[in-house]
């Protein structure tokens, strides 16, 4: 439980934790004070928008929600675009269990219970361009962004992780964010050097073209492709896999083409931009 930072003090944390700031016109005093206490804070929620281009929406609200919608939205690009800054319109009423948790920095109930406490008082609240759907990818710069604003919030105040919840996590009436809130949590405590970084996506190697493989074609990447078709269980090889391109590579190759649904002459044994990014071919 904490008193909530000063706009200066905020903005500074942020800086601090490396976030991109873009400060819109008296993003300072614009808040709905003046309809209940802002404070005091126990953490950080997070929401997605469920829409694009969102700026404007997120400052002004609408009618019947009336802005500033949240502190700050994360855009796309990573940039954090602070609106407003005080008490907002981003939590509504929510669960008292999920409420306790919180301030007890350990794991909420899941599913949350009854919406009984106002979360607009309680919590710094941020939405996240992103349609919501599933289909709309976060780019790695807007989750960094949304990592190191968590964590700087967390850091001036001497919160976990645990602090940090998403939308859907307050209340059954939300389904947002639309990202692993506890894959959040750990990228956070790492940040915070609570626990190790999480290990690295693996780096797949970049499709050299078509042109590339023809019989004879030497190159350690061909060993790699042909140890990625015999993990895929579609190696058709007596001897190898071995680093150069030959018949055994082009029928294994064919065999995991088939696999991916590919017919008659689709299914040749020559990689292809799509089929290549499917295997996931390592570094060589």
């Amino acid at each position: 439980m904490a008193t909530p930072l000063t706009a200066y003090a905020f903005a500074r944390a942020l800086r601090s934790e490396g976030v991109r700031l873009s400060e819109h016109t008296d993003w300072q005093t614009h808040n709905r004070n003046h309809k209940g206490p802002w404070g005091p804070v126990n953490g950080v929620m997070l929401h997605h928008t469920a829409g694009r281009d969102s700026l404007t929406l997120c400052r002004d609200g609408t009618a019947a929600l009336p802005g500033p919608l949240c502190i700050g939205l994360i855009a796309k690009d990573g940039t954090v675009h602070l609106v407003g800054y005080g008490r907002t319109n981003h939590a509504g009423a929510g669960s008292a269990a999920v409420y306790d948790a919180v301030r007890a920095e350990r794991t909420a109930p899941s599913p949350p219970g009854p919406d009984t406490v106002d979360g607009n008082t309680h919590f710094y609240g941020f939405e996240i361009e992103n349609l919501g759907t599933g289909q709309d990818p976060y780019p790695s710069a807007q989750l960094a962004a949304v990592e190191r604003v968590s964590a700087a919030l967390c850091r001036a105040h001497g919160w976990t992780a645990a602090s940090v919840i998403g939308h859907k996590e307050w209340t059954r009436r939300k389904i947002d964010p639309s990202f692993s809130m506890a894959g959040m949590r750990v990228r956070v405590e790492a940040r915070l050097g609570l626990r190790p970084a999480p290990a690295p996506a693996p780096a797949y190697a970049d499709f050299p073209g078509t042109a590339f493989f023809v019989p004879g074609r030497r190159s350690d990447l061909v060993t790699a492709v042909g140890r990625r078709l015999v993990a895929e269980s579609c190696g058709r090889y007596s001897v190898g896999p071995g680093p150069v391109w030959g018949e055994a590579d082009v029928l294994s190759y064919a065999a995991w083409q088939r696999r991916l649904g590919y017919v008659g002459a689709a299914a040749d044994g020559i990689p292809g931009r799509t089929s290549w990014d499917k295997l996931r071919v390592p570094h060589a």
